[in-house]
């Protein structure tokens, strides 16, 4: 039964997919990321394009529009359409083995249409928009206030839910009614810019000097004749002797450039002076030579002259 072809250590069935969490640490949660909806850098890091927008939060006084038609041209008034146009641009196809289990496609995360009530018709109305989800303010949804776990994303309310919330978060007035007594965390600074606070001149008087700590490289034994900072410290003469022996090094330096240069130059006119000898040598036995020739050749033309004098003498 047990022989061949089973998986060594094979993955279990029952894996732990979910983490059990407190009730009130879930609703802290969620009511961290309605709060962090309205602030405008967290909207900004995750992506979306909002400089059309007249504010956040962006409540909107009625959205229960029948078609999708209808709702893209609302949605355009408000400034939505940058974004909307966004996430319909940002369909692409998955990358790795994920496409072929029933997700080939992924999108870029949209507006979020939280509704009341009284807008009961915007769920089928925003059903085909990419990247646009829509959520009842009674069952709001932890994975689409932050998707990924970024917190910021970019909600539109109707005026209904809007007004819902503080029946159902309750103030620091009063308890959750929906949340059953559920109370909201207090802010625990007034101010949150750390380093503002940091750098202030009150608490920077407080503080105490920076410790240096003492590192047992620092502690170590240098050798003053590798170490010129140490052999400087030890001996003030040492850096006199060195510039004294850089600047007779640079003399010795420029002597024998200029013997070399003066050597090469009594070569050049030693080796001239024979080569103009040899070639006054040379252009001497070449004018030897020709004037050799032409008193030879006189020669022969004067005893031919005579010879023809003399036989015309015997005739």
């Amino acid at each position: 039964m047990c022989r061949k072809g089973r998986m060594f250590a094979p993955l279990k069935t029952w894996r732990r997919w979910h983490r059990k969490i407190n009730l009130t640490q879930k609703r802290h949660a969620v009511a961290s990321a309605l709060a962090s909806s309205a602030v405008t850098p967290l909207v900004l890091a995750r992506g979306h394009r909002i400089s059309e927008a007249p504010e956040l939060p962006l409540v909107v006084n009625n959205l229960n529009v029948e078609t999708t038609k209808t709702l893209i041209g609302v949605l355009r008034k408000l400034g939505v359409g940058e974004e909307l146009k966004r996430t319909r641009e940002s369909r692409k196809v998955r990358q790795g083995h994920g496409k072929v289990r029933n997700g080939r496609y992924v999108l870029r995360k949209g507006p979020l249409i939280i509704y009341g009530d009284e807008n009961t018709l915007i769920k089928r109305a925003a059903k085909n928009l990419p990247g646009v989800d829509t959520c009842n303010v009674h069952r709001l949804n932890l994975l689409q206030l932050a998707p990924g776990g970024h917190l910021g994303r970019f909600i539109i309310w109707t005026k209904d839910a809007f007004s819902q919330l503080n029946n159902i978060f309750g103030n620091y007035r009063a308890k959750g009614v929906e949340k059953g007594g559920y109370v909201l965390n207090r802010n625990v600074m007034t101010c949150a810019d750390l380093s503002r606070i940091i750098n202030s001149d009150q608490v920077q008087s407080k503080l105490r000097l920076v410790r240096k700590s003492t590192h047992a490289h620092d502690l170590q034994k240098k050798n003053p004749l590798k170490n010129r900072a140490l052999m400087k410290k030890l001996n003030p003469f040492h850096q006199v002797r060195r510039e004294a022996e850089r600047l007779a090094q640079e003399a010795r330096h420029k002597k024998r450039v200029a013997g070399a240069k003066a050597l090469r130059k009594d070569k050049a006119t030693k080796a001239g002076k024979k080569t103009r000898n040899a070639n006054f040598k040379a252009l001497q036995g070449g004018l030897t030579d020709k004037y050799a020739a032409l008193d030879k050749e006189i020669a022969d033309e004067n005893a031919l002259d005579i010879m023809a004098e003399e036989s015309e003498d015997d005739e």
